[in-house]
């Protein structure tokens, strides 16, 4: 929302400054954005044309002398077809910036003659495109003065920030209401317009539609005999400095109106509308053009203003070019209505138009004002073309029943901490134009029309309070507890920094990915779902949901790769989707290995092991971080239980499934499937994991949170080792398990050592060397114990192996 200064002073009678009034509005919510305060404009000064001789070596090219108010007159070389001596016009020095030409004068030689300045021309100092010769002033214009004062260019523009709760502020009379109320000044209420009124309008209206929502009201009037043409400087100079490109004073007029009331209007050629006007739905298929010269194909959600030849306008966002006014136009029928604010947001974004009447109406403007603004432009039409006005002619209802709030002034202490006595409130309120009547400890207030935002108490606070000053809210610490604080961050936060804390400290880096990758993408990781495409992508290339995290850390391996970074390891803690419910996301710890990123760390080295370069990862590295983020979640680990083989997307030999026993799937770990990779275009050795933190048991509640004591045994450990012979296709794992369960409170621990094939053990067979740790704990254990133990081993991996024990 832009304005100028002297635009605001036309509705709020203030002698604050500029930088008060800008900081002011910011301070009650309307967020000044950018203030343009034409500091630009303030070197260019009106010179008078002394002397203008022919250049001795250019036929269109002239040598001024020019009076600047200085003295010495000044030479300047130009072209213009009107430059001649006596002329007074605008006159920049070197070193001056010209907007129009985005350049900065300096003293220059044209055609061998010194040239030390300008005289301007309307384009350059940005005040309309004529560009035919240099600005012609009047004789008495006051030589050596700013011509920015003079000609009215140095009128500061505010831009202000617009939340869509505030359409009253789409004014500049709704940002002084707020101005005023904030003690910056009084706004300025102008009188209602006199219109001598004759007959009535010939143009009837009828609202053909199946909800009258659509449109509640509408109001037309005729204005006959009106002389269109230009729009008076003043008008020009302020619409072109918010933007707005001036086109004739009818046309002008709605312009106006839209920004300094707030209510849009349209205006037709009433000699170009057939018959009367009838708002209604499109039909599918209808077209119409545009006042931006576009064509726009209609369906039955837009509704539009149409007469016998067809449709004439879209409500409320764009008028058609064939009943748009221009020099010809002598009679003109000025439209005012309300439209449904959804449906023209709808309506605008479906078409794909932005105007300034659809930022308005689909915010939602004052109701009450439909027939006084009407008033009001007519009465601009009579002042700049003439004509004489009909009655106006209203269909509908445009009466919306006043809000009324219980409003308790204790509510303002409680919701904001400000102690603001209730008379100061009810004075806000009221200045605000709210209708407070006084009932003690609380008051019944009366919400305007222009507030469709304010529903409840606390929407008075908050006015209140905006008003009061937000700046006054003093901070308080929060009121301590007695109690002993229980834990705030839920298990699953908690696991989820405990993941991010493991996987940092093994030398990984966090990565923040897309959630949206491409379709393709998505079905080599078990997504690619229907309800999980998304219906309006913000790129081709982000089509679906992720099914995985693996997908966004490959990519951003691969652009490292590309970069000259081959050796990387990355991590990413956050959600994936399985469906489009809110059980179908899951939270996942993922990462992966790129190179030679080990844990031991990454690139050439003497030590790494391979000659030249680092070994290789691979999917040990993958197992390891993923057990590392089990173990930092507080699984616990003696139940974890891993599988050969893993989903589609990894290596089918180099890959495994982590199990919390045989049916709780914990995640998946390997080396990536060739396929994949290439249909990912990625190379290099790539190793990768997913652990789904969300599927994690939860911990067994204790009485306590206090550590137990620590108990040690203070008998000796003893080391067994133990060799058994299987098939090939026998798992380490079951040997281990197998022997664990033995006697789980003897054996504290069982790992493989030794792996060994071939030679007398036979075709298909090998021999797996675990050891086994003992530990007593009450007492020293006997060579009978001893062989008791051993047998219940050898029994249980027999049992469940098939293995013997090898001699």
């Amino acid at each position: 929302m832009k304005f100028t200064l002297s635009w605001l002073k036309d509705h709020l009678e203030t002698d604050a400054a500029l930088d008060d009034i800008c900081e002011r509005l910011t301070a009650i919510g309307l967020e000044v954005e950018d203030v343009d305060d034409k500091a630009a404009f303030k070197p260019f000064l009106i010179a008078k044309v002394v002397s203008a001789e022919k250049h001795p070596q250019a036929d269109k090219l002239k040598v001024l002398m020019v009076d600047t108010g200085a003295g010495q007159p000044v030479q300047v070389v130009c072209g213009a077809p009107n430059a001649r001596a006596g002329l007074i016009g605008a006159f920049a020095a070197p070193g001056t910036h010209v907007p129009g030409l985005n350049v900065t004068l300096s003293v220059g030689t044209i055609r061998g003659v010194e040239s030390r300045g300008m005289m301007c021309s309307e384009k350059e100092l940005e005040i309309s495109d004529d560009h035919n010769g240099i600005i012609e002033l009047p004789e008495d214009a006051p030589v050596g003065t700013s011509f920015a004062s003079y000609a009215g260019i140095d009128d500061p523009v505010i831009e202000i920030n617009l939340t869509p709760n505030r359409p009253d502020c789409t004014s500049i009379h709704g940002i002084a209401r707020d101005l005023a109320a904030a003690g910056l000044g009084r706004l300025k209420t102008a009188p209602a317009p006199a219109l001598a009124l004759s007959g009535e309008t010939p143009v009837k209206v009828k609202l053909d539609l199946d909800d009258p929502a659509l449109c509640p009201g509408f109001a037309l009037r005729l204005v006959k005999g009106v002389r269109n043409g230009q729009s008076p400087e003043w008008m020009r100079r302020r619409l072109t400095s918010i933007g707005l490109r001036p086109i004739n004073a009818l046309v002008d007029i709605t312009n106006y109106m839209t920004f300094d009331q707030g209510r849009p209007l349209h205006v037709f050629d009433a000699a170009k509308v057939k018959g009367d006007l009838v708002v209604r739905r499109a039909k599918d298929g209808e077209t119409m053009l545009a006042l931006d010269t576009r064509e726009y194909k209609l369906s039955a959600a837009n509704v539009v203003i149409a007469d016998e030849s067809g449709v004439e306008s879209i409500g409320g966002i764009m008028g058609g070019e064939h009943s748009g006014c221009d020099e010809t136009t002598t009679d003109v029928l000025i439209e005012s209505a309300l439209w449904d604010p959804m449906n023209i947001a709808k309506s605008g974004r479906g078409l794909g138009i932005i105007t300034d009447a659809r930022y308005r109406f689909e915010r939602g403007v004052d109701p009450a004002y439909m027939i006084p603004g009407l008033d009001r432009a007519t009465e601009l039409v009579l002042q700049l073309c003439g004509g004489q006005p009909c009655e106006a002619v209203v269909a509908g209802n445009a009466e919306i029943p006043a809000k009324q709030v219980d409003f308790p002034y204790s509510e303002v202490n409680r919701l904001t901490g400000l102690t603001i006595e209730p008379a100061q409130s009810r004075t806000i309120l009221e200045k605000l134009g709210f209708t407070v009547e006084d009932q003690g400890e609380r008051a019944r207030v009366t919400v305007p029309s222009w507030r469709p935002d304010v529903d409840g108490k606390a929407d008075l606070v908050e006015e209140v309070m905006r008003i009061h000053g937000v700046d006054r809210i003093r901070p308080a610490p929060l009121e301590r507890l007695n109690a002993v604080n229980g834990r705030i961050l839920t298990l699953l936060q908690i696991r989820t920094r405990a993941a991010k804390r493991a996987l940092a400290s093994r030398g990984m880096l966090e990565a923040v990915t897309w959630s949206f990758i491409p379709k393709e993408q998505a079905m080599l990781f078990g997504g690619g779902k229907p309800e999980l495409a998304l219906v309006n992508p913000i790129a081709a290339d982000m089509s679906d949901m992720r099914p995985s995290l693996l997908p966004g850390l490959i990519a951003a391996a691969k652009r490292n790769a590309d970069k000259g970074y081959g050796d990387v390891a990355l991590f990413e803690v956050s959600g994936t989707y399985e469906s489009d419910k809110p059980e179908g996301q899951r939270r996942v710890a993922g990462g992966l290995r790129r190179g030679t990123a080990g844990l031991a760390g990454a690139g050439r080295s003497w030590s790494n092991g391979l000659k030249g370069g680092g070994k290789p990862v691979d999917v040990y590295e993958a197992k390891a971080d993923a057990l590392a983020v089990l173990e930092a979640c507080g699984v616990p680990m003696a139940n974890v239980q891993i599988e050969a083989g893993g989903p589609s997307w990894y290596h089918p030999g180099r890959s495994g499934t982590i199990k919390y026993g045989p049916k709780i799937t914990l995640g998946h770990f390997g080396e990536f499937h060739p396929k994949v990779l290439e249909a990912l275009d990625v190379s290099g050795a790539l190793c990768g994991f997913e652990v789904f933190v969300d599927a994690l048991p939860e911990p067994k509640k204790k009485a306590t949170r206090t550590k137990p004591a620590l108990d040690l045994s203070p008998f000796q450990a003893v080391r067994r080792d133990f060799a058994f012979v299987v098939d090939r296709a026998v798992e380490a794992g079951a040997i281990l398990k197998a022997a664990s369960t033995a006697d789980r409170k003897l054996i504290s621990g069982v790992n493989v050592f030794d792996v060994f094939e071939g030679g007398a053990l036979g075709e298909g067979k090998k021999s797996v060397a675990i050891e086994v740790t003992i530990q007593p704990a009450e007492r020293t254990l006997t060579d009978e114990d001893f062989e008791a133990l051993t047998g219940r081993i050898v029994a249980n991996v027999t049992k469940a192996t098939g293995g013997t024990l090898r001699a």
